[in-house]
């Protein structure tokens, strides 16, 4: 077992006696975090219970009377934390676990809790008793529940069922959470409140409180050293260690589950990168044949190139289209059209269908005050032209004010178009030009610009295919068709 001396020698001054002399000889079964009045229905002796002082705050007898519920119970120890509620340990505290044997220890400000006991696993590992993490191997209905396709409601149910009672799983992002049953749901929002309040996603300990005068246990769920989520459960009982076995499990199980939907989102961006970067590169059909294989949507239309400077790596598109709803001037766009992205020399470059994206937002001047990044948003384009865009929009975004969305003037002539003149006067082919100038100017009919020409319609097609491979553009788009014409009209 592990006692209270080698936790505070573990920890040394995070965790501390009154009088600075080692603590009494006695073991620890586990610390529990609680800042109700009284914790012990959710205890079964021998713990170390972590507290800011919030149950015996106020008036009358609450110091004597709570600490005489800890003693009788058989609590190890308690353990104040100073800072967050209180400065300076109560004299009626000290007095009160003097008299009813309670030893009584303190955590510093500024030490989290999470230290404790994270101390005390150490310790159960390192002396080889992690019998509850083993047993956990042993909860096989629960592992059936988890290989099913909706894995991460059946799991939530069958913890409910076992317990007699009812569970949730909030995620640590924005997602939905998970009840059973149904008729919890009403329950979430205090849930949310009271696990923030605890700030069980910096604790990584187990807390208890009250939800509608109803005792509820909450246990972060760990992806690495990282907060996937809080299971909350009401059981309306006092839990056994069999419950408490189950819930570890389904902790467990969910932890598994979070990092297998995270792989799984990774391995989704990475190949929506790829698809991102051929369009950006101007290797379309190399594009549209990647996400055909991959199940990589395509925008069907036009489409608006947003480029980002500014953000962290690897930022989540829900948090993209936060920081453009908080940028002077940004637009609306929901996180699902921005999926379409990839980073090139510290720039985001997405590539957003123009049907989702809502202009104007209706946002007071200066209110992107403070926001570090700068964004520039193009006019739709085709998914040709955005090679031919990208280069200026990257000149537009190096000089635009951070905390704005700058849109460019919309040119009346595709940058491009005036290089796809020098080049077809440029080729060896001196009937090049000619032949694609009157080629436009029969609205792209082969018999009518081959008659022009006095030329089979066959070595029309040639010469056609040669200029569209020189200018890696398609005659046939309107919009490459229109600029061409006008910067050959114009030159």
């Amino acid at each position: 077992m592990i006692s209270l001396a080698q936790m505070q020698t573990t920890l040394g001054a995070r965790l501390t006696t009154l009088d600075g002399k080692p603590p009494a000889a006695r073991t620890v079964s586990g610390v529990h975090i609680s800042e109700l009045g009284d914790p012990t229905p959710y205890l079964e002796g021998g713990e170390l219970l972590l507290t800011t002082g919030i149950p015996f705050q106020g008036p009358g007898r609450r110091t004597e009377e709570y600490v005489a519920r800890l003693a009788h119970h058989g609590v190890s120890a308690l353990g104040l934390g100073l800072g967050a509620g209180l400065d300076e340990v109560p004299d009626a505290l000290v007095r009160s676990c003097r008299e009813h044997g309670l030893e009584l220890l303190v955590v510093p400000d500024g030490i989290p809790f999470m230290d404790v006991s994270r101390a005390y696993w150490d310790l159960v590992a390192r002396l080889g008793q992690s019998d509850l993490v083993a047993s956990l191997g042993t909860q096989t209905a629960l592992a059936r529940a988890a290989a099913r396709p909706d894995a991460l409601s059946s799991v939530v149910r069958a913890l409910a069922q076992a317990l007699g009672g009812w569970a949730a799983y909030l995620p640590a992002e924005e997602e939905r959470p998970t009840v059973w049953p149904e008729s919890t749901r009403p329950l979430l929002p205090q849930l949310r409140q009271e696990t923030a309040r605890l700030n069980l996603r910096g604790l990584r300990s187990a807390a208890t409180f009250q939800v509608h005068g109803t005792g509820v246990v909450a246990h972060p769920v760990l992806v690495g050293q990282r907060i996937a989520g809080v299971l909350a459960i009401g059981a309306g009982r006092t839990l056994t260690r069999a419950d408490r076995q189950v819930i570890q499990t389904v902790c467990v199980l969910l932890s598994l589950k979070a990092q297998q939907d995270e792989e799984a989102e990774r391995r989704t961006g990475l190949l929506h990168s790829a698809v991102a970067r051929l369009v950006a590169g101007g290797h379309l059909e190399a594009a549209r044949l990647l996400a055909a294989d991959v199940g990589v949507t395509l925008p069907p239309g036009r489409i608006r190139l947003l480029l980002l400077e500014g953000l962290p790596a690897g930022v989540p598109d829900r948090e993209v289209s936060a920081v453009l709803g908080a940028l002077d001037g940004g637009p609306a766009v929901d996180a699902g059209a921005l999926r379409l992205r990839c980073t090139e020399g510290g720039v985001e470059i997405c590539l957003v269908d123009d049907d989702a994206v809502r202009l104007p937002v209706d946002r007071a001047p200066g209110e992107g005050a403070g926001v570090v990044v700068r964004a520039v948003l193009s006019a739709p384009l085709t998914p040709a032209q955005v090679p031919g865009r990208l280069e200026s929009l990257r000149e537009v975004l190096a000089q635009a004010p951070a905390g704005a969305l700058t849109r460019p003037p919309v040119s009346p002539l595709d940058p491009r178009a005036a290089g796809w003149v020098e080049t077809l006067r440029a080729h060896d082919r001196g009937d090049l030009l000619a032949t694609v100038q009157c080629y436009l100017r029969n609205r792209g009919q082969w018999e009518p610009a081959a008659r022009e020409l006095g030329i089979h319609r066959n070595s029309l097609r040639h010469r056609i295919g040669i200029a569209q491979r020189l200018l890696q553009a398609e005659l046939d788009d309107p919009d490459v068709a229109a600029n061409l014409w006008l910067a050959l009209k114009g030159s």
